[in-house]
């Protein structure tokens, strides 16, 4: 029993690190990486709200309404930025503390005897992951975890191959998507929509501080290794599950957090590969 419960974290932990890898690609090459830290924690407000709505925290409009919620903040801080009053990463550390801070009032205000747990948002428990069970016809298919990330995993994976030439050409050059006839705009909102989706799917599983870790630290440790935009994504993946299987194993090793564990793991990948580049030149 034991093994497969590790197992079962291992592959959630595996579908987290690609499923997140895949949208923070292109988050770092836009210059936008701190959109899914934004995302993370903004989401709290769409999951508060969903609840008070339909009162019940394992309800599928609660996945819904947080998606939303990342959705309308997206528009608001790109309505923002168009007004070129503030830098955009200006625009995203004003937003996204303003929304979690409601989100916070309201949970003390109105949900204090509700297991809605703040620490549970900022550091996640993969632990748990495989006792969530998913039931279909009064039989247990196994964890929930697994088949809500395999799903976004794949959602992603479509996306990105049906949009790639666009997704490419709108990252690096939005004039010339322009003229050849795509819409940048609505292409960054399809790419916001997927990574709203992504961390509120790895959210109650892995937390906003190791989904933000994986969606960042392997894509900016790829692109340390390569330029080419389909070696980065290929490479981001295998580098965030090298430090998915690398942090549970140190977790397993010295009875730590597995979150915190991995988001180290990550961090000292990023390091050595900037130290060994660095030592090329």
């Amino acid at each position: 029993m034991i093994n497969i419960i590790y197992l079962q974290l291992l592959v959630t932990a595996l579908l987290v690190a690609a499923s997140c890898a895949l949208p923070g690609t292109f988050l770092i090459l836009r210059g936008t990486s701190l959109m899914s830290d934004a995302l993370g924690h903004a989401i709290l407000l769409g999951i508060v709200l969903s609840f008070f709505i339909v009162g019940n925290l394992h309800s599928p409009l609660i996945f819904v309404g947080a998606t939303l919620t990342g959705i309308v903040m997206v528009a608001f801080i790109e309505l923002l930025i168009y007004s070129k009053r503030l830098k955009p990463d200006a625009v995203i550390g004003i937003v996204f503390p303003l929304l979690f801070s409601i989100a916070i009032i309201l949970i003390n205000l109105y949900a204090s005897t509700i297991h809605i747990d703040i620490d549970a948002v900022l550091l996640g428990e993969l632990s748990f992951a495989p006792f969530h069970s998913l039931t279909l016809w009064g039989k247990d298919v196994g964890p929930y975890s697994i088949w809500t990330m395999s799903l976004i995993l794949a959602v992603n994976i479509i996306t990105i191959a049906a949009l790639y030439p666009a997704l490419k050409i709108a990252t690096f050059d939005k004039d010339y998507g322009t003229l050849l006839g795509y819409r940048p705009h609505l292409i960054h909102y399809g790419l916001m929509t997927i990574t709203a989706v992504t961390i509120v799917g790895a959210f109650e599983c892995a937390g906003a501080i190791l989904v933000v870790a994986f969606m960042i630290i392997p894509p900016a440790t790829a692109y340390l290794l390569t330029k080419r935009l389909s070696h980065m994504l290929i490479t981001a993946c295998l580098l965030g599950l090298i430090a998915a299987v690398s942090g549970c194993i140190v977790a397993h090793f010295f009875n730590v957090s597995i979150a915190g564990s991995i988001a180290t793991v990550n961090g000292l990948l990023f390091f050595l590969t900037l130290f060994f580049q660095h030592l090329k030149k």
